[in-house]
């Protein structure tokens, strides 16, 4: 109740700056401006006449966001989760891709450098958390860990969205996620997740792509065609977005293009936060619905595929369309899940503190001990190597008594030759 009032005042206010003073034009002598084609290609323009993101917490769980124009007027709070950077998790982290979370920060909600100049998120008036996260050998914690510190963090300093423009490259993920997300699911916060590139080796999506409930973004080129570097595919993939040619402020205040469902998730949960801040009142599962119902199927097949989930995201119809209510996530039940596979998969694994393996929507897969390839195996010595040995030994007794048989016969049969 207390976010829907917070929102619904928020959005009011709003309403009015947008009546009492024109969102003034973008300018056309602005390259920065003008290269951002996903603004008119995807209804996000259109969806501003609604409303801009005012009033909604945008969680950025990456490498940090940095100091810039764009950004430092949008990021309102942050903490660090890999002990290696800032309290307030400005401080890029990493010497590889320190600048990704400013690059994704700037999508969701960069505020531009002037009227109708510089780089503007989808955003605009959403306000930004960034917690930043050491990745690989960048952290003195564990990866694991500090993805559900940082979840909680996000939760319990008031964020509607959070965003994740990470993959592990495996199915399963570790068990202190299933609580950390879980927690987010049940404090009414919409999950977006990247489903991971192949150009960078991801062939299908990985965790928390494929985590029950969250809202996974596969990537399309400026044509609206599935991007065969910048995306990935997979049965848990929602909606699909831009992933190439996009921009991004960098840590320094530079602007570079770049790619990647990085980049495609920023701009769905820009989107996240245009219909929370439109329609206070619905709670995450439908915020969701809308989404992926208002998505534009981009095949003749049957949706959702494995390659575009739903569609291509539509930001003006997710804010404006009548959409029928849900009473549960559209994207599946981390509970459920967590009740079915997690439970079985700990009755069927003899040592207690084991980790349970398990492959979402499919049931836990037991642990099997694999001898050497060297050594036979106790059924290869009941069903082979001991009759395959019992009848060997009998084939050689055999042939040793045919042999000295026929040498008996010829010894008969031969003359002996007289002695000197």
């Amino acid at each position: 109740m207390k976010r829907a009032l917070v929102a619904l005042l928020a959005g009011a206010l709003g309403v009015l700056a947008l009546t009492g003073a024109a969102v003034p034009p973008d300018d056309p002598n602005d390259t920065v401006r003008t290269s951002e084609y996903w603004l008119d290609s995807y209804g996000i323009r259109t969806a501003w006449d609604n409303t801009r993101g005012a009033g909604v917490k945008i969680a950025v769980i990456d490498t940090g966001v940095g100091h810039a124009p764009e950004l430092d007027p949008a990021v309102v709070g942050g903490t660090d989760v890999s002990g290696v950077g800032t309290p307030d998790g400005r401080t890029p982290v990493g010497a590889v891709d320190a600048n990704h979370g400013s690059w994704v920060a700037s999508l969701a909600a960069g505020r531009g450098t002037g009227p109708g100049t510089g780089m503007i998120g989808v955003a605009p008036e959403a306000s930004i958390l960034s917690i930043s996260v050491g990745f690989g050998t960048s952290s003195r914690v564990p990866f694991a860990q500090q993805i559900a510190d940082a979840m909680r963090w996000a939760v319990d300093h008031g964020a509607d969205v959070i965003n994740l423009s990470f993959t592990t490259n495996t199915l399963d993920w570790d068990p202190s996620w299933d609580s950390a997300f879980q927690y987010a699911f049940d404090h009414d916060v919409v999950v977006v997740v990247a489903a991971g590139n192949r150009g960078s080796g991801t062939t299908r999506v990985g965790a928390p792509a494929t985590i029950p409930g969250v809202l996974t973004v596969a990537g399309v080129d400026p044509q609206g065609k599935a991007s065969v570097e910048a995306s990935t595919q997979g049965i848990t993939i929602g909606v699909s977005a831009p992933s190439e040619q996009l921009l991004g402020v960098s840590a320094d205040g530079r602007v570079v293009q770049w790619s990647g469902t990085s980049g495609a998730a920023p701009i769905v949960a820009g989107i996240v936060a245009l219909v929370r801040a439109a329609h206070p009142d619905l709670d995450a599962n439908n915020v969701i619905e809308r989404i992926i119902k208002t998505a534009h199927p981009a095949t003749g097949e049957k949706v959702p595929d494995a390659i575009y989930g739903y569609g291509l995201v539509d930001a003006a119809a997710a804010v404006s369309a009548s959409v029928p209510s849900v009473s549960s996530n559209p994207m599946g039940s981390l509970s459920d899940w967590v009740h079915l596979y997690r439970r079985a998969a700990a009755t069927t694994q003899p040592e207690p503190d084991a980790t349970p393996y398990a492959v979402p929507a499919l049931p836990p897969v037991e642990a099997v001990n694999h001898p050497s390839a060297l050594l036979p195996s106790e059924n290869s010595l009941v069903y082979g190597t001991l009759p395959l040995a019992a009848l060997t030994g009998a084939g050689i007794l055999v042939a040793l008594g045919v042999t000295a048989a026929v040498r008996r016969i010829r010894s008969a049969r031969t003359p002996r030759s007289p002695s000197r």
